[in-house]
């Protein structure tokens, strides 16, 4: 497969491919320049190649979510979950993905234990483990939570890179949308304003917390670069902007807060079929 990037670096993207009903195949990414060239030769004949794999699935080993809470000021309130995931693919750093969205979850966090503010409801900071390639940290979670969905309130995850804040993705009724106008005009002055609805996030981690009808929340990031680095050797410490990624954790802390102190229910999520 070619790699899924829009960049021409010559570097291999990874990822998984999986098979129903026990089929297994042998499944390889090759950068760009690489397929081009399959391309050309191919067409102008047959095509022979040697083609080394190195994948293994070594045995399960224990691993662990990473979780704080701030507590809120009403004990019989909800959760709000603010996350990203700590795993990444073992070619580069993962600095994009997702090490900016935990930094993120954390520097929310921390502004407002800074700040001296303590919300409503409980804001529960969460670093995900496993979600590159299993998600087992999310369902380890759901296993753990699905008798008590009614009280997590909202969740948020980011995983999208660590491009500028545009606004927010949300998971909620189209009824729901107006509740956060307060909120979209605190973050005009971020350049953040705009809210896009959709009916599922289908966010890696939060989804059987979305189908058991949590609202889920994701920053609106300019990912015009992402796949430029992501799953690659790219992925580096270097590409994350400062102002890009303080502008992320603005984001976060003010939806977290938002969230943790809305007096309105917001409704569970839309309920779908995935």
């Amino acid at each position: 497969m070619r790699s899924v990037t829009g960049s021409d670096y010559r570097l291999p993207h990874t990822g998984n491919t999986g098979f129903e009903n026990g089929v297994k195949l042998p499944a390889a990414a090759v950068s760009t320049e690489d397929a081009m060239l399959m391309a050309r030769l191919a067409a102008k004949g047959p095509l022979s190649m040697h083609l080394t794999l190195t994948p293994q699935t070594l045995p399960d080993a224990d691993s662990h979510n990473v979780l704080a809470d701030l507590r809120g000021s009403d004990p019989n309130a909800e959760v709000v979950i603010l996350s990203g995931h700590l795993d990444s693919w073992d070619l580069a750093q993962g600095a994009i993905d997702d090490g900016a969205g935990v930094a993120a979850a954390m520097g929310a966090l921390e502004i407002l234990k800074r700040l001296g503010l303590q919300p409503r409801r409980t804001i529960r900071v969460i670093a995900w483990m496993n979600e590159e390639n299993g998600g087992r940290g999310g369902k380890a979670y759901f296993d753990a939570n699905k008798d008590k969905l009614a009280s997590h309130f909202a969740a948020i995850e980011s995983d999208s890179g660590a491009g500028k804040p545009e606004g927010i993705f949300a998971g909620v009724r189209p009824e729901s949308a107006k509740l956060f106008e307060p909120l979209q005009k605190a973050l005009l002055p971020l350049g953040a304003p705009v809210l896009r609805r959709v009916d599922a996030l289908h966010t890696g981690d939060l989804t059987q917390l979305e189908q058991g009808g949590v609202p889920s929340f994701e920053p609106l990031l300019d990912r015009h670069a992402y796949f430029h680095y992501h799953h690659s050797a790219a992925d580096t410490l270097d590409k994350v902007v400062p102002d890009h990624l303080r502008r992320q954790v603005a984001l976060l802390a003010m939806l977290g807060w938002y969230l943790a102190n809305m007096p309105e229910a917001i409704g569970r999520a839309p309920e779908l079929k995935y």
